[in-house]
């Protein structure tokens, strides 16, 4: 049986991936976390086979909890599963010690191969997102944008307002606006659906 610890500050998600991983005979859950903090005690408490991973979590990301979370538990794998789709972001993520990155918009098949394959011993990348790892991420589009930029530009892009993502990412609501106005400006953006079709296009968040 391999025994599963959810990670992600959307309860509804959780609740969903906790349904339909109960379904597979030989898959189980059996602990959830909504923050770091919360996923490093559980983890360490647990010690589960496998952490399915959001890197959106507010105080600290999930990129920078995955070394504390290996900390705590050694045999742990981590399987990362998160709507960014930014090939700079699959490799700090991968970089930090994850197993595997599945995006959101996995199919259950594919989340369930990714389990599997992780709980094994092996390494896991969505083939969409692998393909993106082998070639030059470099895009002259976004050079004018910092990295927190881009932080802020992928969720802008997710539909998280201002004082959702302020909270994510640990910072006070002006400066999101601050970050916000220079991203509008930086890229020549007017809108909300001009940003998110700018971040489809360029790699930030992944088609649904």
């Amino acid at each position: 049986m391999i025994r599963i610890v959810l990670v992600d500050d959307h309860g509804l998600i959780r609740s969903s991936l906790r349904t339909r991983l109960d379904r597979e005979p030989d898959l189980t859950t059996v602990g959830e976390a909504e923050t770091a903090a919360q996923a490093i005690r559980t983890v360490r408490r647990l010690q589960p086979d496998v952490v399915l991973l959001d890197l959106v979590l507010p105080r600290q990301s999930g990129s920078d909890a995955i070394q504390d979370l290996l900390e705590a538990a050694p045999s742990t794998r981590i399987l990362v599963v998160s709507s960014l789709a930014q090939p700079t972001t699959v490799r700090r993520a991968l970089a930090a010690g994850a197993h595997g990155y599945v995006p959101k918009r996995a199919s259950d098949t594919e989340l369930i191969e990714a389990i599997h394959r992780v709980a094994a011993g092996g390494r896991y990348v969505d083939p969409d997102l692998g393909a993106q790892l082998v070639v030059a991420d470099g895009v002259p589009a976004l050079e004018p944008v910092s990295d927190r930029e881009r932080d802020v530009l992928s969720l802008l892009a997710l539909g998280y307002k201002n004082q959702e993502i302020s909270k994510k990412l640990y910072i006070s609501v002006h400066t999101v606006d601050t970050h916000r106005a220079h991203i509008m400006r930086k890229l020549e953006l007017a809108t909300r659906a001009e940003l998110v079709l700018f971040a489809l296009a360029h790699g930030l968040i992944g088609a649904s």
